[in-house]
């Protein structure tokens, strides 16, 4: 294990860190496998390896380390355990092959090639959540999906999927006897991890770990390993991918709400006077009248423009919209009387539709059509929602939301309100935006599955 630790630091300096980061820990019954912390073997399992292929033992070592550095193990929302276990098998060994070193040459190379060939031509970008959602939707049968597994799996990714108690309580980390085994076994496993007692890190504090060593790898990556750089395309998409800031649409839809009174009973304040005259008046009867209002931050007022352009999804678009209607109605987010615009624009304004109620957005959504396919210009939208407040149409405008690809002119000077230009990460958009706009940026998958 550590001539396979060691064999790797000679041709990826910049991967130090994630080599020696694992406490290793000896385990029979568990071949091949790690949670973040450990990484758990059996013996008799690597010797094995070794003695059947030699350079596969490295391959195997690297393939764990590039689990934890994309984070893998840490996503459990989602809706098939077996099938993400094999999206992220089949991205950690693109990785590895994208990477040429002749110390992972191993036999089976040539037929995963024939797999990345096929996923590069309906992927921009080979990542887990991407493989994922793109054999979600393929449908893979269980024989197909037997046969990539066995073709990429490289280690056990049992420990993923259980609790911390369940974790321990499987490899005895709890006890003391365990503890001073491990660290008989482990020898200088947990001085190369940096002097650290990893069986004391939470699931969320070797998560934060993992972080910082993938961000200090990308920078190194983007700056200094420029010869390794040269190599590492699938190593740089992915690191930049999973250490992209991600953003909570819900949280930026609440920057539009205003605080008023909806007629609703307030369980949480009542009346003292009442309260004590009952206990004086009865002695152990308090006498208490909820309000019959309530102050609550709800959208009243925005605008959301849909960039109608030939470069910009019809279904996506309609999933947006879709998407910010499930979010407002789930969280109860509008006043009974709103007044909500949906303006279709490309290079000029295609479409205004008013909403007023939450009927008129449910009967918008039901015969929504898409208007225009020109070409983009954002400046427009602005000045038509300029106008719109001049002939007062707005008492309180708090914002817009534009969903866009990017492609076009921004307007030279900031708006009196707040604007958000809403991203689809397809990897080639243009995300560069005014200092005075916010950006949020979503995957596909974000927009059309979330909700």
């Amino acid at each position: 294990m550590k001539l396979d630790r060691n064999t790797l630091l000679v041709n990826l300096r910049f991967m130090d860190m994630a080599l020696s980061r694992f406490t290793l820990l000896e385990h029979e019954g568990v071949p091949f496998a790690t949670d973040g912390q450990y990484l758990v073997y059996d013996p008799v399992h690597i010797l094995k390896v070794f003695k059947e292929e030699k350079n596969a033992s490295v391959r195997d070592y690297l393939h764990v380390v590039m689990h934890c550095v994309y984070r893998h193990m840490y996503i459990h929302s989602l809706v098939d355990n077996d099938l993400w276990d094999l999206a992220c098998d089949i991205a950690v060994e693109k990785t590895i092959n994208d990477l040429r070193l002749k110390s992972t040459e191993t036999k089976r190379d040539a037929r995963q090639e024939k797999v990345f060939k096929e996923l590069a031509e309906k992927l921009n970008i080979i990542t887990a959540q991407k493989i994922y959602y793109y054999f979600l939707d393929q449908n893979l049968s269980d024989k197909r999906l037997s046969e990539l597994s066995g073709l990429f799996r490289a280690d056990d990714h049992t420990l993923w999927h259980m609790t911390e108690e369940e974790k321990n309580g499987l490899l005895g980390i709890g006890d003391q006897d365990s503890r001073d085994g491990q660290t008989e076994n482990s020898g200088s496993g947990t001085q190369d991890g940096g002097g650290e007692e990893l069986q004391t890190l939470s699931m969320a504090a070797a998560e934060a770990a993992w972080k910082d060593i993938s961000e200090h790898m990308q920078m190194d990556l983007e700056t200094f390993s420029k010869q390794a750089g040269d190599k590492a395309g699938s190593l740089t998409q992915n690191l930049r991918e999973v250490n992209r800031k991600k953003y909570n649409y819900e949280a930026f839809l609440r920057r539009f709400a205003i605080r008023g009174e909806v007629m609703k009973l307030d369980m949480d304040e009542f009346d003292y006077i009442f309260y004590t005259y009952g206990l004086k008046l009865y002695g152990n009867v308090p006498l208490i009248e909820p309000l019959e209002y309530k102050e609550v931050d709800r959208i009243r007022e925005f605008v959301i423009a849909i960039d109608t352009s030939g470069s910009t999804s019809g279904d996506l678009v309609q999933a947006f919209i879709q998407k910010t209607y499930n979010i407002l109605k789930s969280t109860e987010s509008f006043f009974s009387k709103i007044n909500l615009h949906i303006i279709q624009c490309d290079a000029d304004i295609q479409e205004d539709a008013k909403i007023t109620n939450q009927d008129e957005f449910d009967e918008y959504l039901k015969h929504m059509e898409l208007h225009g396919l020109g070409g983009t210009d954002f400046r427009p939208v602005f000045d038509y929602v300029d106008l719109l407040r001049e002939r007062k149409e707005f008492q309180n405008l708090r914002g817009m939301i534009y969903f866009t690809d990017g492609w076009g002119s921004f307007p030279a000077n900031a708006p009196e309100y707040e604007a958000v230009f809403v991203f689809v990460d397809d990897g080639m958009n243009n995300y560069e935006v005014p200092s005075w706009a916010m950006k949020l940026v979503l995957e596909k998958e974000e927009i059309g599955k979330a909700i």
